[in-house]
């Protein structure tokens, strides 16, 4: 066994041995609102239920470790102190891994990750409308757990509403945890889905994804990708180019049947098929196909 003080280590070290510990982590997945109206959704997995009457929930929006400047989600707190706690499940977790990317203030991440705006019952900001379950929530207090970088932020949240799905309840009226599919964080890329183990998601790009909004709408209209085939396919700087694509359509006797076919349900099935398999850069050249 290795021993180890905490201020041996840099700040970056520490948090991958504390994440990878102390998991795996619900996931906040917070709606907010500044003074002047700009909505932020952000996911936070240092999190969790501390009390049933009043039910409060504690989430913390941590200075960043690397420049230690803090996150909108906890300027907006502190401005309008209101604060939708929606729960991330499996289907919404690539789109809910984009939405972390970090986009100027001002940026509202419902459209860059392509989720839907639901007006709140009691406070401001909005609900997520695909998340399970939504938490309308009042903050009580915002803690200052220290200054330096990599320090929390405890906002304390009483929650004022609750909306649930009733297509995740069982014969009994409880939540039933195979249909919520909930999925929680662990250390670097890993996440756990509740019923069915570990997996990995590559964290977003440093440099900005293009963003679920900047989709061809065709694609974003899809009737065959998922909300987490979109979430992959926003997390790209960039399209490939014409020449890229043809060469890769030309590659195949398949492909360019395909393409010439023009059958839309048949490619996009095609798409869905390479990001499954993780391959990002094919899934977009096929999808863009028709264009080269």
């Amino acid at each position: 066994m290795i021993s180890i003080e905490p201020h041996e280590l840099s700040t970056a070290k520490l948090h991958g041995y504390l994440l990878g510990a102390v998991s795996p982590r619900p996931i906040c997945f917070a709606s907010t609102i500044d003074s002047e109206g700009n909505v932020n959704l952000s996911p936070f997995s240092f999190f969790n239920v501390f009390s049933a009457k009043p039910p409060i929930l504690v989430f913390s929006p941590a200075r960043r470790g690397r420049d230690n400047t803090t996150k909108h989600t906890y300027e907006n707190v502190l401005e309008v102190p209101e604060v939708v706690i929606n729960i991330v499940s499996y289907d919404m977790v690539q789109q809910v891994s984009l939405s972390s990317t970090e986009y100027d203030k001002g940026v509202n991440e419902f459209i860059k990750a392509g989720f839907t705006e639901e007006a709140s019952d009691l406070i401001t900001p909005p609900r997520v409308a695909e998340a399970p379950v939504q938490l309308e929530c009042k903050v009580n207090d915002v803690i200052s757990l220290g200054k330096e970088g990599g320090a929390g932020n405890l906002v304390i949240c009483e929650v004022v509403k609750l909306h649930i799905k009733e297509n995740i309840l069982d014969d009994d009226g409880a939540i039933d945890p195979f249909k919520i599919d909930t999925v929680s964080r662990l250390g670097g890329n890993w996440y756990s889905r509740a019923k069915n183990g570990l997996f990995e998601v590559p964290k977003p790009l440093r440099t900005l994804g293009i963003g679920v909004d900047k989709l061809p709408e065709a694609v974003r209209n899809s009737k065959v990708l998922t909300g987490n085939d979109l979430g992959v396919l926003g997390n790209v700087e960039s399209f490939p180019n014409t020449e890229e694509i043809r060469t890769f359509i030309d590659s195949s006797t398949e492909l360019k049947d395909l393409i010439s076919s023009n059958n839309i349900e048949a490619i996009h099935k095609k798409a869905h098929e390479f990001l499954s398999e993780g391959k990002i850069s094919e899934a977009w050249k096929i999808l863009l196909g028709n264009q080269a």
